[in-house]
């Protein structure tokens, strides 16, 4: 795969817009004009002279810091797609073993030298971006060490390089019939080591849960030494550690090895797509599934706004015209939702899960027939590839981005309704519209993931472009801190979300992690500004959103605490 230098993943692959779903954008947000790429050509002539002493394991070639400056957050798109990069790392290491992230972490405290671990440079939280610094910057790229280390089939754990990204997971578990069963969206992309880091969770969750259930232990190399954490399945002895490291996004160490929790492959998996007529009626049959613990893989729902926008996106105008005819046909109007679920296991199994699932969907008005097996199939082949929009939309000048978060299953209605609305008003004063939907994508007996996708139009600069995203960020992230949610359900903090965490985990939550901080980095070498915000850092893009963030969630920190 050639992976594209500035945007999202193949650069040969490309996902068509239908000219029906873009008119659909357009009427919402008005017609748009591209903003001009900068080349690669041209950011590799900004790339200063490195800062870093020589080492064998050290690349400081302009190209290599190019493609390890950014991620996939929205200023880190406009930082690639404008060449107005501001900080390069001074260079990128790649190990290939945990004793070389050993000697790079000592040669990183020999020359007083900031460190940013690498995975596969999906972050869209702004993890992986480098701040201004006095001290030069090393980014350890952890991709070489992508292999399948070992596999305890009595026990059923299974040890990777820390670097093995999601098909690499699948393909050296599949051939030993086994499966880890994590699959988010990055999944192409990500990494083992970096789903632990972020506390990932994957579209299949109800089957196999969140990472934090597959994480069985592994090795951490910090600065302090290396720290192995032991495949206890469970234990009363204290704080388990795996939950302590898990979710510290580089800022206590790194991990170099993985021992995760696998299974064997099921029998059968399969997936499906019906429609149910309203959102009330939608959310009421996920809800009665999975609090009845009815056996499922996943399940997915679209609210009105998003089973439009996906027909119309993800049809040919024929197709969903004939699809819209039946749907009016069958009693589904405009009000009608998508719903989207899985079940994997034996045959035996699925047949009986299959029966309590369509008893619940009919009752509550659901509609599939032969167009479930079939969309179902659809999304299943290409539920990896959405990501790949936001490359389509920009050459017409559409700017994309999403939000996601989770709360209580009595919160939702209003969590979502406020999170829209925060989005669809929020350039209103500018003259602008927003297109903005939404789906709960991870279900628990308690409550859900809401994630939230909007489209928006690209201002006649970067910089005004820029401001638009921090707009729009900022009010929907200060609905999400002051609704009885989390910040981030399955994206992780990075620096972009940083400024809202205090209002999440509190003044002694927050106690806590600085403390664990202090005390593993005390002179903050390790991904400083991830997780906790940096004191007095910035760069050249990204250094007036962390300002404005800071600034603007001051009071609702302040109020949060009161």
């Amino acid at each position: 795969m050639g992976r594209r230098w500035n945007g999202w993943g193949d650069e040969s692959y490309i996902k068509e817009v239908p000219a029906h779903g873009e008119r659909l954008i357009h009427s919402v947000i008005g017609e748009t004009k591209a903003l001009t790429d900068a080349t690669l050509e041209s950011v590799m002539a900004q790339v200063p002279a490195s800062r870093l002493a020589p080492h064998p394991l050290v690349v400081t070639a302009a190209e290599d810091r190019v493609r390890h400056a950014r991620g996939q957050s929205f200023p880190d798109w406009l930082a690639m797609r404008s060449g107005d990069f501001g900080v390069f790392p001074d260079g990128v290491a790649y190990p290939e073993t945990s004793s070389q992230v050993r000697e790079l972490l000592d040669y990183a405290v020999e020359h007083d030298v900031e460190v940013i671990p690498y995975g596969g440079g999906t972050s869209v939280a702004g993890h992986i971006t480098p701040l201004a610094s006095q001290r030069a910057i090393l980014t350890i790229d952890l991709g070489r060490m992508n292999q399948l280390m070992e596999l305890n089939e009595e026990s059923q754990i299974a040890t990777f390089g820390a670097g093995t990204p999601g098909p690499l997971v699948e393909s050296q578990l599949r051939a030993r019939g086994y499966t880890l069963g994590h699959f988010p969206q990055s999944w192409e992309l990500s990494t083992i080591g970096g789903w632990i880091a972020s506390r990932s969770s994957g579209q299949q969750s109800l089957r196999y849960g969140r990472i934090e259930q597959m994480f069985a232990g592994g090795r951490m190399e910090t600065l302090l030494g290396t720290m192995d954490i032991p495949t206890i399945p469970a234990s009363s002895a204290g704080p388990d550690m795996r939950e302590i490291t898990m979710g510290m996004e580089g800022r206590m160490g790194i991990f170099t090895e993985v021992k995760v929790r696998v299974t064997r492959m099921a029998e059968e998996e399969k997936f499906f797509v019906v429609f149910m007529p309203n959102w009330q009626a939608a959310k009421t049959a996920v809800r009665e599934l999975v609090q009845n613990k009815v056996p499922m893989s996943m399940m997915r729902v679209s609210n009105a706004k998003e089973a439009k926008a996906h027909l119309h996106l993800g049809t040919q105008e024929k197709q969903f015209k004939l699809l819209d005819r039946f749907l009016r046909f069958m009693g589904m109007g405009d009000e009608r939702c998508m719903l989207t679920y899985g079940v994997t296991g034996t045959k035996y199994q699925n047949k009986t899960s299959l029966k309590q699932i369509r008893k619940v969907l009919k009752a509550h008005g659901g509609v599939g027939g032969p167009l479930a097996n079939i969309m179902g199939s659809i999304w299943s082949h290409g539920r990896f590839k959405f990501p790949y929009l936001r490359e389509t939309t920009w050459t017409r000048g559409i700017a994309v981005d999403t939000l996601e978060t989770s709360t209580d299953w009595d919160n939702i209605d209003q969590l979502m309704a406020d999170v829209e609305s925060a989005l669809e008003t929020a350039l209103r004063s500018d003259g602008e519209e927003v297109m903005v939907f939404t789906h709960l994508s991870h279900m628990y007996t308690q409550g859900s993931s809401i994630y939230t996708t909007y489209f928006f139009r690209c201002a006649d600069s970067y910089e005004e472009t820029l401001e638009r995203w921090r707009k729009l960020k900022h009010k929907a992230s200060s609905v999400i801190a002051r609704g009885r949610a989390t910040i981030s359900h399955q994206h992780g903090v990075g620096k972009d979300h940083a400024p809202y965490l205090p209002a999440e985990k509190g003044a002694l939550g927050m106690r806590v992690l600085n403390t664990l901080v202090q005390d593993f980095d005390p002179q903050q070498r390790l991904n400083p500004g991830t997780l906790l915000e940096k004191n007095n850092s910035g760069n050249a893009a990204g250094s007036a959103v962390k300002k404005t963030q800071q600034e603007q969630a001051e009071p609702l920190l302040e109020q949060q605490s009161s």
